[in-house]
């Protein structure tokens, strides 16, 4: 079928997580339909134990499923497993874990 993608995320490679501005090892993606240049798309991120992310804001819309692991907001929110959440344009925080992790990520625009 033309048009279609499909990604083994068991052995898709990975690129150095850098979403935030500098390099953080301890994070990588999988740019599923995510486009760096546009900042929009789905991505598959993983988080080692003890990662955190740089706070940051959103321009658009941010949206993830947690598909394992623990993820800690800013505000101390603790989001498992099965976990969806959704920050609005202009929102603010960061995420980390203590566990390790593995969501699905959804940068939108604002429309």
């Amino acid at each position: 079928m033309t048009g279609r993608r499909i990604v083994p995320l068991a052995t898709a490679p990975t690129q150095v997580y850098d979403m935030e501005g500098p390099i953080q090892p301890e994070m990588a993606y999988v740019a599923l339909s995510y486009d760096k240049a546009r900042g929009e798309g789905v991505y598959l991120m993983r988080m080692d134990a003890g990662a955190v992310t740089i706070p940051h804001q959103h321009k658009g819309f941010e949206d993830f499923l947690i598909l394992e692991g623990e993820v800690i907001e800013s505000d101390g929110t603790v989001l498992k497993s099965g976990d969806f959440v959704s920050y609005r344009p202009g929102s603010r925080h960061n995420s980390r874990t203590v566990t390790g992790c593995m969501l699905v990520g959804f940068d939108w625009s604002k429309r």
